[in-house]
């Protein structure tokens, strides 16, 4: 059955529009409380399923937080609420607290007129297809309550971003601290504003904070893991040794040297699996996705270390990781998976990883990758109606072929459609910047002019 509704990360969209209405996501939250009310596990007979919500600080997030309520309680189904969290905190928490389910109201990087629903099963990773197709099975039929005597609860609980913190806290070694250090972190008017500075002062280290004033309408404005100039900026004028950036709900990294250099992804997942190979703790081999640096890929290589390439999106790096039994990857646009620390993406988790790697060895961000060739890599995204079919638009595919022709096995071409925005993403790499950058605008013009100018 094909999904209808759900895309990689969820149900996304803008506020006001389908499927990101009040009336959508009450029915959302009764489709998936029937799910959870069916498949019961280990619960008792009298024990109604829980599920936890939590939020970023967009403005609609208590629209879409009161009609889930509704509907996850109108199926019989207890709900405890946890405000504005980060998105890879609800994941950990939903585990911790043995619930059956959690969901996020965010749209992660995306303004503040966007907004989306995901869930966590309750083992703290994403929903299998198989669950969302169920889900979305149940999304036509009409609400019937059950019988006020079986109608869910909800409640609100104080303590989850304490929780949070020191489980952050808990995968750096307790063996080192982070004293000395003047690290900058972006939190991009987001989810992780009350979370990240304080896992970084409690680990010792002096904390300049950005973005960290959230108004439900400035997340991820020109700040944030999206938005790095504001942290090479900040990195510079304070003379910080290293900067953080995060995105609106807290699963995407970036990070600047002192410099105010930025490292990507690709980089940083880099630096820990060069961190793990040195000190012995590599499992297996890294996955990256279609648009990871062929660079990393060469030097990965040189470390004899297995690379794979998954689909675009940190659910398929997840279930590649699984597959192979490995527990690092990652994408370019910063979702990293330590599968050892986490379940999940986590942002904060995961510049304690490269934290780690940088008091060990004694090494700057720059030092670390010092053999790390990035590649000139050109993204152009070209907005297309919805509904836009790439693969039957005329001229694209021809001016692929003359691509690749051009590059002559020297790069690679990814041609993709965004699987949260009407975009089609165009991508080109190889060594030579200016013949790179040449041959993305053929691509991308030929797919304009397919999907009309």
């Amino acid at each position: 059955m094909g999904r209808k509704y759900f895309g990689t990360d969820g149900v996304r969209g803008k506020v006001g529009e389908s499927p990101i209405t009040p009336e959508f996501v009450m029915r959302l939250g009764y489709a998936a409380g029937q799910v959870l009310v069916a498949d019961r596990g280990s619960l008792p007979p009298d024990q109604h399923p829980t599920v936890l919500i939590g939020k970023d600080t967009r403005i609609s997030g208590y629209m879409l937080e009161a009609a889930l309520e509704a509907g996850f309680t109108a199926a019989g189904v207890n709900v405890l609420m946890t405000g504005p969290m980060p998105t890879p905190a609800v994941a950990y928490l939903t585990r911790a607290l043995r619930l059956q389910a959690g969901v996020v109201i965010s749209a992660s990087h995306n303004p503040f007129e966007d907004n989306g629903i995901k869930f966590f099963s309750a083992s703290g990773q994403k929903l299998p297809d198989s669950v969302e197709e169920a889900i979305e099975a149940r999304l036509d039929q009409p609400i019937v309550t059950v019988e006020a005597r079986q109608l869910g609860r909800a409640r609100r609980i104080e303590d989850a971003a304490a929780r949070y913190i020191e489980f952050c806290k808990s995968s750096f070694p307790n063996h080192l601290d982070l004293r000395g250090l003047r690290i900058v972190v972006d939190c991009a008017h987001g989810a992780t504003y009350h979370v990240a500075p304080h896992v970084l002062h409690e680990l010792g280290a002096e904390v300049i904070a950005i973005g960290k004033e959230p108004n439900g309408f400035n997340i991820n404005d020109q700040c944030g893991a999206t938005h790095t100039k504001a942290l090479s900026e900040a990195v510079r004028s304070h003379r910080a040794d290293v900067g953080i950036a995060l995105d609106g709900d807290g699963d995407r990294l970036m990070m600047a040297d002192s410099s105010g250099r930025i490292y990507d992804g690709d980089q940083l997942v880099y630096v820990i699996a060069r961190h793990r190979i040195q000190t012995g703790y590599m499992k297996g081999g890294v996955v990256g996705t279609l648009m990871t640096n062929l660079g990393m890929e060469h030097a990965l290589a040189r470390l004899n270390v297995p690379f794979e390439r998954a689909k675009v999106g940190d659910r398929y790096v997840l279930e590649r990781l699984h597959a192979n039994g490995w527990t690092l990857g990652g994408e370019t646009s910063g979702h990293i998976l330590c599968l050892d620390k986490h379940t999940t993406g986590d942002g904060i988790v995961s510049a304690l990883q490269v934290l780690r790697a940088l008091r060990e060895s004694a090494l700057t961000l720059d030092a670390f990758t010092a053999d790390l060739e990035i590649y000139p890599q050109v993204m152009i995204n070209v907005p297309v109606a919805k509904g836009f079919k790439l693969d039957a638009a005329p001229g694209v595919g021809a001016s692929v072929a003359e691509v690749e022709t051009k590059l002559n096995g020297s790069g690679r071409v990814v041609l993709r459609a965004s699987g949260t925005e009407p975009l089609i993403r165009v991508m080109v790499e190889g060594r030579n910047a200016e013949q790179v950058r040449n041959l993305a605008e053929i691509i991308a013009g030929a797919v304009r002019q397919a999907a009309g100018g």
